[in-house]
């Protein structure tokens, strides 16, 4: 395989050195647009705006399969230990299927109890210390505790019960102050998120959330009846001053930040109610059995994963910026980055030796059309080449209709003129000795990647983060490494503490 993986590497060098205009790629191929866009899980991706015809499009594909993409995508959905670092299999896909797990009952078993405490909450017959019902819920965690959850909730608002969720991860205590104290503790349930129950900054602020609790109601008895806690150390929990019928449980064949279709996605359950956060299941699902069903050049997040490769590895590109034009999806920057930086940001791979390539670019990004105004300027006029994901939900319903329609039409005509650039015939510079016409240029040749979705739905925002998911486990196999350890995370928290010593 290593002598295929060379050849493919060598050919696609040549291709990035000789890769035409994407406009030209347009006029050399007509079927294009047909052969470059996906669809999968109510989402359609057009690639055609990426710096590649399509020759280099289906050498993309032999690399994945060269690389052993279709025996690790099996590995993991059977459950074999593919997290080598920490010897864990790697089965978040259980989550949304469960008969994939080491044991199925134990998460229907999970999903039953979380669809109780929702019913109960909702209904009133799980109330707080003083009998008042709940209107608030405040989610104490942290990076994969904390990312999925607030940015599921807030694309779902349209979905909201009444509940409101909010989202406590620093440890700056201006951050506690302006998410908790302005709720009323008597009607504010709390869930600390940590699947080992030890993480500094969660631990801290439980403990300063159960302390304002506790004086502001008078009594330590209301920790019970205000805190739920999802955690893989029940013991812990216990200790924390929880009963055991408040914990939830994880499992270690779940990383942190793939965790949100398990019980961490109880915020999600709350605020939603238990038919959004199922549904959200589904669409996750849906992209589950697209990926791993679908041939190499037609499935969605093996070609996402390759474009990247491409761009990061072939053309040269140090980041992505990530645009959705979705006020409902202003998360999801932050979510990716964490769950492509934390996974695929490594630098020794699975045959310990260090890496000859980049992994993971850096992942940034902001919403569409605020970023026109601020960072579009590097990426149409700056030196980096800066490939962009654009997100876009067609159809936000009748209301305000001119609102979306000027939000699409900005959304299409940013790609395109990314892709076209702008030309003007030099003018004579006459006492200013400016070129204005040089200044005014934009060269064009930028890639892009158009998501759309007809509707921002549970189903297709599951499919959507399912994607990024699978996308980044491709990757990593391609690259070598280990997606699922964060060793580098470690660190810091260890010198910290040192020094708070």
């Amino acid at each position: 395989m290593k002598a295929a993986l060379e050849t493919h590497l060598e050919d696609l060098r040549r291709r990035a050195a000789a890769a035409p205009r994407i406009e030209d790629c347009f006029a050399a191929e007509p079927e294009r647009l047909t052969r470059m866009t996906l669809e999968a899980g109510g989402l359609r991706a057009d690639f055609s705006k990426q710096k590649l015809d399509l020759a280099t499009w289906q050498a993309l594909g032999r690399l994945a399969d060269d690389a052993g993409l279709a025996a690790a995508r099996t590995a993991m959905f059977s459950g074999e230990v593919i997290n080598r670092t920490e010897q864990r299999p790697v089965l978040h896909v259980a989550l949304r299927k469960p008969e994939l797990a080491p044991n199925p009952a134990e998460v229907t078993d999970v999903l039953a109890q979380v669809e109780r405490l929702v019913e109960a909450v909702h209904t009133g017959l799980r109330r707080g210390a003083h009998e008042a019902a709940f209107t608030d819920v405040v989610n104490i965690g942290i990076g994969g505790s904390h990312l999925g959850p607030q940015l599921a909730c807030d694309a779902l608002r349209d979905h909201a019960t009444g509940l409101h969720a909010h989202f406590l991860a620093n440890v700056d205590a201006n951050e506690f102050k302006r998410v908790v104290e302005p709720l009323n503790p008597a009607t504010t349930l709390f869930v600390i998120a940590s699947k080992s129950f030890t993480t500094v900054e969660t631990r801290l602020n439980a403990t300063s959330a159960r302390v304002w609790l506790t004086a502001k109601l008078g009594s330590d008895d209301a920790v019970a009846r205000h805190f739920l806690a999802v955690t893989s150390k029940p013991e812990r929990a216990i200790d924390f001053g929880l009963d055991a019928s408040c914990i939830f449980p994880m499992w270690d064949w779940v990383g942190g930040r793939y965790s949100m279709w398990s019980a961490i996605g109880l915020p999600i359950a709350l605020a939603g109610g238990m038919d959004v956060f199922r549904r959200l299941l589904d669409g996750a699902a849906s992209m589950d059995a697209h990926f791993e069903a679908a041939e190499t050049g037609v499935n969605l997040p093996v070609m996402l994963a390759m474009l990247g490769i491409w761009n990061t590895n072939f053309l040269g590109a140090e980041s992505y910026a990530m645009v959705p034009y979705d006020d409902r999806l202003a998360y999801l920057p932050d979510y990716l980055q964490q769950l492509e930086m934390e996974s695929n940001g490594k630098r020794v791979g699975l045959d310990n030796a260090l890496l000859d390539h980049h992994s993971a670019p850096v992942t940034w990004g902001g919403l569409g059309t605020n970023a026109q105004h601020a960072f579009f300027q590097l990426l149409h006029q700056g030196t980096r080449l800066i490939p962009v994901d654009f997100v876009l939900a067609l159809d936000h319903g009748d209301a305000y209709r001119e609102h979306q329609d000027m939000l699409v039409a900005n959304c299409l005509a940013q790609a395109a003129a990314l892709m076209r650039g702008r030309r003007f015939e030099s003018s004579a510079s006459g006492d200013t000795g400016v070129d204005l016409a040089r200044h005014r240029e934009s060269p064009g040749d930028r890639p892009s990647t158009l998501l759309m979705m007809d509707k921002l739905t549970p189903e297709t925002l599951g499919a959507l983060i399912a994607l990024y998911e699978h996308k980044t486990f491709v990757q990593s196999v391609v690259w070598n490494i280990n997606a699922f350890d964060q060793w580098g995370v470690e660190l810091g928290k260890v010198l910290a503490e040192d020094i708070l010593q």
